[in-house]
């Protein structure tokens, strides 16, 4: 909450389908993506009255592209920032994990949509929304998704948002084979942290671009470009808290069960932006990330069943309906629109225990 209102989150990027193995020859349809991920826990772990979570992407005009949709305003989070493309299709990416959890990825994108993000065609009232925001989350797959023209749209549009107040929270999340070289997504990642006042990589991505020895190596580099919040997370080891000239460690979870570590990262950033925006101080917020990715690498897929954490009061499960978008770029028929619909039934414990956690360590107010 910013001045007794709820404070206004944007998150950007590119929601795909995504197809997981239950077995070698039976898949599970979902719907997820880095930034999605994380605007879908950050949802789950506020409430209406402390945030409102957009999503900015671009989608198609066909039954996946409908459902998509569906699946971003189920879980609360608005759509009207999410712009169609006439005659395109969502992405689509299949995910397979060993033994230990660990997941490969196979993606199908090249043609998305959500690669026409700030594009010469662009929507300037989409531009305006982010700039109007309080909290603005990206990746560097946001950045690798688009064309270079429209990169420095988006710079700009996040220069324009810090101008007004807003913070600028990003994650690495380095893929080299999105990227035409390291240089290349080196210059990115660069150029977007001169913007950054919440910078949340992991270190093995720091690793694969700067050639860091270690994590306070990580650290040193990063405080030096003057990031005023950096939180390095080191996988099973938890992560590096650094604010100022403090370096604090901080341990992840023990005894998990890990059965898929499919946005480990990601649903770890949203814990933290939604303690810091409870209020909490970075150490508690990264506590409250642990906490999360805990839940979140001890089931499969990237985004987990409602019943385990549940969507937020009023966010409701909206089955879509096929509808062939002619012309232009509207949004779904009104049956996918977020409503407003309030649910019932208890919480079950584990969703409870860890949004008061995070809310009795964060006290009132907002700090991010």
């Amino acid at each position: 909450m910013i001045a007794g209102r709820p404070a206004r989150v944007v998150a950007i990027g590119e929601c795909m389908v995504e197809l997981t193995h239950r077995t070698d020859r039976t898949l599970a349809l979902g719907f997820a993506g880095d930034t999605f991920n994380t605007a879908v826990y950050l949802a789950r772990s506020t409430l209406a009255e402390e945030a409102s979570v957009d999503y900015v992407t671009a989608v198609g005009d066909d039954w996946y592209s409908d459902a998509l949709v569906a699946a971003v305003a189920a879980e609360g989070i608005g759509t009207k920032l999410v712009e169609r493309i006439p005659g395109h299709t969502p992405g689509l990416y299949l995910v397979r994990t060993d033994g230990s959890g660990e997941r490969s990825f196979t993606y199908h994108r090249s043609d998305s949509p959500a690669r026409r993000l700030f594009d010469v065609e662009w929507p300037e009232r989409v531009d305006q929304a982010i700039a109007d925001s309080d909290l603005v989350y990206l990746s560097a797959i946001t950045l690798q998704i688009l064309s270079p023209t429209a990169r420095e749209r988006l710079w700009a549009t996040l220069a324009a948002a810090r101008a007004r107040g807003a913070r600028v929270a990003f994650d690495s999340n380095y893929r080299p084979t999105g990227w035409p070289d390291r240089a290349a997504a080196r210059a990115a990642v660069r150029r977007t942290l001169k913007l950054a006042d919440v910078y949340l990589p992991t270190l093995g991505d720091e690793q694969a671009l700067f050639d860091d020895h270690d994590g306070k190596a990580c650290a040193a580099r990063l405080a030096a470009m003057g990031i005023a919040e950096i939180v390095i997370k080191t996988g099973p080891d938890g992560c590096l808290v650094v604010t100022g000239d403090q370096l604090s460690t901080m341990p992840a979870k023990r005894d998990v069960d890990v059965v898929d570590t499919t946005a480990a990262g990601d649903s770890f950033n949203a814990g933290y932006l939604a303690a810091r925006l409870q209020g909490a101080p970075p150490r508690e917020a990264a506590v409250a990330g642990h906490t999360l990715a805990a839940l979140v690498v001890g089931r499969p897929g990237a985004i987990m069943p409602a019943q385990v954490l549940p969507r937020r009061p009023g966010a409701e499960p909206v089955k879509p309906a096929h509808r062939r978008v002619a012309a232009g770029r509207d949004l779904p028929d009104s049956s996918m629109r977020d409503t407003a619909r309030q649910t019932t039934g208890p919480e079950p414990t584990a969703a409870h225990t860890a949004r008061r956690s995070a809310r009795s360590a964060a006290g009132e107010g907002g700090a991010v």
